[in-house]
């Protein structure tokens, strides 16, 4: 039975998610993604945003207005959110945790794809697969999706990343576009995601918190890992405490970027502490670029 308060949250998720995909321009999201296919489908009337290389000349001077061409891999795009729900992401030093930002993230990228009449579908994981929402259509499948985010729980401690890769090759045969949505802090997952992005078109979105890269000096804090329970005593005020603290999460950064470089994975560093939606429109801008110059 859904409470008040979780339908309250839906739909509070979902109108703030349909107001911030206006800001994606529709064409940036199709050539991001979708590419140009091999096999004509059909032609629709042009729309502001779409690229201008697919507009069928002739048609469009018989009728009189802008017709595009459409092709078969963009009418079947299936688009994937694997998002982690352990109990590192329920850490947050700001108004928002890391569970909160990977909700409205993945709100908005399931209505990004539903608005263009593209499928989307879910996998939550923590310490093992938790929830597989196969892809659908429409409003309301996008509204499900926010909702069995919010409503999904972890099962146990740790963050088994790997596990969900492994799930999602066993599950989805075809290609798709997949956002992983994660703080990416699990044992080692590298052979898995390589696997995965031989498959798969896979777009890493790492959540973290500023804390996780850099203590501020306030003194004595308890630090505790909410998956091991394990907790330490930290003097923030020693230059020397902090230094430490800093080159290790900076080793970790470039680890991860040298992983998904070596898988030519497009990745973004998603903070707390600030709107997610620069770092969205930087990726997407990227991509398009890339791919209208290939």
């Amino acid at each position: 039975m859904l409470t008040k308060e979780i339908i309250d949250k839906v739909r509070g998720i979902q109108l703030h998610a349909r107001r911030l995909v206006t800001d994606i321009p529709a064409g940036q999201y199709s050539s991001a993604f979708r590419g140009l296919g091999i096999e004509f489908e059909e032609v629709r009337e042009y729309q502001p945003g779409d690229d201008v290389r697919t507009i069928d000349w002739n048609v469009s001077a018989r009728i009189g207005s802008p017709y595009v061409k459409l092709f078969v891999e963009e009418r079947e795009l299936t688009v994937m959110l694997v998002v982690d729900l352990s109990l590192s992401q329920s850490f947050g030093s700001f108004s928002s945790r890391k569970a909160d930002v990977a909700t409205e993230l993945s709100a908005v990228l399931a209505m990004l794809a539903t608005g263009h009449n593209d499928k989307v579908g879910l996998i939550t994981f923590s310490d093992q697969v938790n929830l597989f929402v196969p892809p659908g259509k429409g409003r309301k499948h996008a509204l499900r999706i926010i909702r069995e985010i919010l409503c999904s729980k972890p099962t146990g401690r740790g963050t088994d990343l790997k596990g969900a890769l492994d799930y999602l090759n066993k599950v989805m045969r075809r290609s798709t576009v997949t956002f992983v949505i994660s703080d990416f802090c699990a044992p080692d997952f590298s052979s898995s995601l390589k696997l995965a992005s031989k498959r798969h078109d896979i777009v890493a979105l790492r959540v973290i918190d500023p804390w996780e890269l850099s203590l501020p000096p306030v003194g004595l804090v308890r630090l505790e890992d909410p998956e091991s329970g394990c907790s330490v005593l930290v003097d923030t005020c020693s230059t020397q405490v902090r230094e430490q603290y800093e080159r290790a999460a900076a080793d970790h950064q470039q680890f991860l970027k040298s992983l998904f470089r070596s898988c030519d994975i497009d990745h973004a560093d998603i903070l707390t502490d600030r709107s997610y939606m620069l770092p969205l429109r930087t990726l997407l801008s990227r991509r398009e670029r890339r791919r209208l110059r290939a």
